[in-house]
């Protein structure tokens, strides 16, 4: 074979991955906007997440309609305080 097959059947088999994968994100992508795959009644989420260091970082959940904050990574875990109801305040 000279270098010119070896080349083209590199780059076909190149583009035949690259649209595979471009296939599978867009159905991955389909499938979440149509709710497929999502639990129904799930009650915890993470709604956002804060580094603080290397170890340590601020964590938010809501769980059953309500917000708690976590400090995790350090000597030990703990739970900051669940957040007043309504939503967080105006700037």
């Amino acid at each position: 074979m000279n270098d010119i097959s070896l080349l083209t059947a590199g780059l076909t088999a190149g583009a035949a991955l690259v649209a595979v994968l471009a296939a599978l994100l867009l159905t991955a992508r389909m499938a979440r906007a149509a709710g497929i795959g999502a639990r129904a009644g799930r009650r915890l989420a993470v709604e956002e997440t804060l580094a603080l260091d290397s170890r340590r970082r601020l964590v938010l959940l809501r769980c059953d309609g309500r917000s708690l904050l976590l400090l995790t990574g350090g000597a030990q875990d703990q739970v900051i305080g669940w957040l007043p109801e309504g939503g967080p305040p105006a700037p």
